[in-house]
């Protein structure tokens, strides 16, 4: 079935597309996934969305929602195999809900944020002002993409392992990440709802040795500052900030 898949949705285009990210950006991120692709046309359209593409008709490219299908499929198999061998003596009930946690979308969405995903989509500039490259949805589907194309261009044992080094199958951990709060996403709601400008987060301060370090982020927006956060990656004190940012404008109504 995935051979199947893999011949469907692995053909080209007639004319090759256009690399569009720098040498540089290729490189850091198959350094995260731990990937280096022998085609890069498979990591351009895993990261091409669609807003992309209305900007500049011309441009040869296809977004990566075919991938994210494809992608989805592979991950589907992965991880319930995974599941299979870990857990033999579990039942499938135990099995079909863990499944399901590990592929959920806010789960993808906060794998994709740790491998700094949002920053390599390919996206129109109209869709990232309004904050695409932090959308939960866009950074999951986005994942699941890559997936994809890791499979077209390496197969599914190469695509395993990508999948078993950013997706993490600590259930308690995955548990934890779906209840937590997307303070940033609720921010850049809230201001967009209320005309009230972007966001921009500034780290103003680092504390202690290189292993252990704190980071001080400060949340501006029409260059007042309305929050500050700490935390042990710049990552969770940004979510601070934006934290601190939501409870001054509420108590600023």
């Amino acid at each position: 079935m995935l051979q199947f898949l893999a011949r469907l949705f692995g053909k080209k285009p007639k004319k090759s597309a256009k690399a569009t990210l720098s040498a540089d950006a290729q490189m850091q991120l198959q350094n995260e996934i731990g990937y280096v692709f022998k085609d890069n046309y498979y990591l351009t359209k895993a990261l091409t969305h669609r807003s992309y593409l209305r900007a500049d008709d011309s441009r040869n490219l296809r977004s990566y929602e075919r991938l994210e299908f494809l992608g989805d499929s592979v991950l589907g198999l992965v991880v319930a195999e995974e599941l299979f061998q870990k857990y033999p003596d579990m039942s499938e009930g135990f099995l079909t809900k863990n499944k399901s946690l590990l592929v959920n979308k806010k789960v993808l969405s906060h794998t994709g944020m740790q491998i700094d995903l949002g920053k390599y989509i390919l996206m129109s500039a109209d869709e990232e002002r309004a904050g695409g490259r932090t959308r939960q949805s866009i950074v999951a589907d986005c994942l699941e993409a890559l997936f994809g194309a890791v499979y077209l261009d390496g197969g599914l044992e190469a695509t395993a392992q990508v999948i078993k080094r950013v997706v993490s199958f600590n259930f308690a951990k995955t548990s934890e990440i779906l209840s937590l709060r997307n303070y940033k996403g609720e921010l850049l709601e809230k201001l967009q709802a209320s005309g009230g400008g972007m966001p921009k987060y500034t780290v103003s301060d680092e504390d202690g040795p290189d292993h252990r370090k704190v980071f001080t982020v400060e949340v501006f927006v029409s260059g007042k500052r309305l929050g500050t956060g700490r935390g042990d990656s710049k990552k969770s004190a940004e979510q601070r900030a934006a934290e601190s940012a939501l409870s001054s404008l509420e108590e600023d109504k």
